[in-house]
């Protein structure tokens, strides 16, 4: 079990150093000159001169060749300093964490709601195929994969703060504000979730085991319950895992378009002011958080398949 963690960890850890290295070169390639960039963002267009564009380009260390650059950044990533914004000057990490809370509650709020659909829809689907439920329910499915986030986002601004006045437009707040940019990021994977659960549920009603319960004369509820449901579980916390790193790369729209205070919205606010430490904070940070959900999908394999564990430690 120790190796097995171990071995995710390093892997963990590579995947991050390649995440710092593709963060990194897509910044330094990027058209355009950093040092006019931030120049403009600190004195304005009208006050800049070539001499501010030039200091500027001393002090942050950009006339270096790329790859001083960039060991010089990874030193510093490695000892948690994600630097400090070059447009405010703020600290980059202590921006993220204030930022992180609003990101969070959105994909706690928007994975709830895609779990409290996906679960039951699908194990009823499975449980009654081809019936007017499962049909409906796949109609549903197409739907929800078939709506990209942005519009389905402005559908629901229109009916439900502009017509009929319900919820507020957009901002950050009590319950009311959560519940439109929930509802966006959370039914494209309530969809999927639905229509993975179902296909998985199938396949494990059809094993011999489950035969075998219902031959021992078990109450439909008992095999379903407590023998289909966990086995059916594996591929869909492995989904889950996935899904939540595309519920972060998602709050990049879903909070754009709300207004929500949280990473998605600085990120974009960031690119748009070529503030490139704070672009490549965001990103290692996400890429963090994404890859520490897979570690714990992988160590959540060991209870719900046992066998799982033996194999590691065979």
């Amino acid at each position: 079990m120790l190796k097995f963690i171990l071995k995710r960890l390093l892997l963990m850890f590579i995947v991050i150093l390649g995440a710092t290295v593709i963060t990194f070169s897509l910044m330094y390639f990027a058209p355009g000159d950093p040092a006019e960039m931030i120049a403009i963002g600190r004195y304005g267009v009208q006050d800049l001169t070539p001499e501010d564009i030039e200091l500027i380009r001393k002090a942050e260390g950009l006339d270096a060749v790329a790859l001083i650059q960039y060991f010089k950044w990874l030193n510093h990533v490695l000892h948690g300093d994600l630097g400090c914004s070059l447009i405010t000057g703020d600290s980059v990490r202590s921006e993220i964490l204030v930022r992180f809370p609003a990101t969070l509650k959105l994909a706690i709020a928007s994975m709830i709601l895609s779990l409290l659909i996906a679960i039951p829809v699908g194990i009823i689907s499975a449980t009654k195929q081809y019936s007017l439920i499962d049909n409906l329910s796949m109609i549903g499915v197409l739907i929800g994969v078939s709506m990209p986030n942005f519009w389905l986002g402005l559908l629901l601004i229109l009916l439900f703060s502009l017509h009929l006045g319900w919820l507020p437009v957009c901002g950050y707040g009590d319950i009311k504000h959560l519940i439109l940019p929930a509802i966006t990021l959370g039914t494209s994977m309530a969809a999927l979730s639905t229509r993975l659960t179902r296909s998985s549920m199938l396949e494990v009603l059809r094993q011999d085991y489950i035969r075998a319960a219902r031959a021992k004369g078990l109450s439909e509820r008992t095999v379903i319950y407590k023998h289909a449901i966990k086995n059916a579980f594996i591929p869909i916390v492995t989904v889950m895992g996935l899904q939540f790193g595309w519920l972060l790369e998602g709050t990049v729209i879903v909070e754009t378009i709300f207004a929500w205070p949280g990473i998605g919205r600085l990120l974009v606010e960031s690119i748009f002011a070529r503030d490139f430490a704070m672009i490549q904070g965001c990103v290692i940070f996400i890429a963090f958080i994404f890859v520490l959900v897979n570690l714990v999908v992988d160590l959540s394999y060991v209870w719900l398949d046992p066998r799982i564990r033996y194999e590691k430690e065979r």
